[in-house]
């Protein structure tokens, strides 16, 4: 969900005290946000930042805030394709500069030339999220090549879904090691140099099935659940370091994941793929499947200042579909 900034009530410029906009408005006229508008009171601290610093409201688009990751260096796993894709790219159009950690490297390298394209630099490092050693390397090869890392971006992850009584051990196995331990050992990696900074952003890949039941999905929901708890006790125990923690929480997304879900969920419903896509899409609220893009620009909001005071949250992206904590 793009974030956009309040407007100007005169459509041009940012109300400050100067403003002849401020100077027309009565003293006792209440604002927009139901407060009031003094022509005699003095801006409270910030106020005319807060209000314009991104630029005007001009109809239903919104300026973006310029480059307010410039010099920043973000890492994603599973930037190949898909969320994680999308993603990169998103961080990239805001500044930062790009390490893709990925096992693919045809489409490791692909995301990497998209991010060159916007003119941000961008490393691919072959990574497979289940091995710590990986995962250690991935965090000494970022530092050592592009000097820094402040944002990391947990995004790789898989589905695989069956009834409860046939989930095997390597079944519940394989979904936990990417989706959960592979979150928690990829931001141990990166910590040390994001205590040492004072700074840093992680935003974790959860789902809507990580805050609901489910019949066919038992170890996927349950994976995408403890990724929710992480996000909890990381934003708890690194908060005086300067280190905020969230998870976004997407609903049904246009992704390849999204054909195995379609597929697999088909099979143990008895229902064709495009029958169950259409049934998943006429329940969300907002009236359409997710796009990658709709996940990505929450993502890089979390990573901005503008969510400066934001850690510990599960941010659901999903249309409407879960309208709970």
């Amino acid at each position: 969900m793009p974030t956009t900034s309040r407007a100007s009530r005169c459509g041009a410029r940012p109300p400050t005290r100067s403003s002849s906009c401020s100077r027309r408005a009565p003293a006792s006229k209440p604002g927009r946000g139901g407060g009031q508008v003094s022509r005699s009171a003095p801006a409270s601290p910030g106020r005319s930042e807060r209000l314009g610093a991104w630029g005007p409201f001009r109809g239903p688009h919104v300026r973006r805030p310029p480059m307010e990751l410039k010099g920043q260096v973000a890492i994603v796993t599973g930037a190949g394709r898909g969320i994680g894709r999308a993603t990169a790219l998103e961080l990239a159009r805001l500044g930062a500069d790009i390490v893709i950690a990925e096992v693919d490297q045809h489409n490791a390298d692909t995301t990497a030339k998209l991010v060159k394209d916007l003119g941000r630099r961008a490393a691919v490092v072959h990574t497979d999220v289940t091995k710590r050693a990986a995962l250690a390397t991935m965090a000494e090869r970022t530092k050592a090549e592009l000097g820094r890392i402040d944002i990391l971006v947990n995004n790789a992850g898989i589905y695989r879904a069956a009834a409860t009584l046939d989930v095997t051990e390597d079944h519940w196995d394989a979904i936990m090691d990417i989706n959960a331990k592979a979150v928690f050992f990829a931001s141990q990696a990166v910590l040390p140099t994001m205590i040492a900074q004072k700074r840093g952003s992680i935003v974790s890949l959860a789902s809507m099935a990580g805050k609901i039941g489910s019949k066919t999905n038992l170890p996927y929901n349950a994976s995408k659940a403890a990724v929710v708890s992480m996000t909890k006790s990381l934003a708890l125990a690194h908060a005086a370091d300067g280190i905020r923690v969230n998870c976004v929480c997407p609903g049904f997304v246009e992704t390849d994941m999204w054909t195995m879900v379609a597929r697999d969920q088909s099979k143990l419903l008895g229902l064709t793929p495009e029958e169950f896509t259409r049934q998943r899409e006429k329940a969300v609220p907002l009236g359409r499947m997710e796009r990658p893009e709709d996940v990505a620009n929450v993502i890089a909001f979390l990573c901005t200042e503008r969510a400066g005071y934001m850690t510990g949250q599960a941010l659901s992206v999903d249309g409407g579909l879960v309208m709970h904590g």
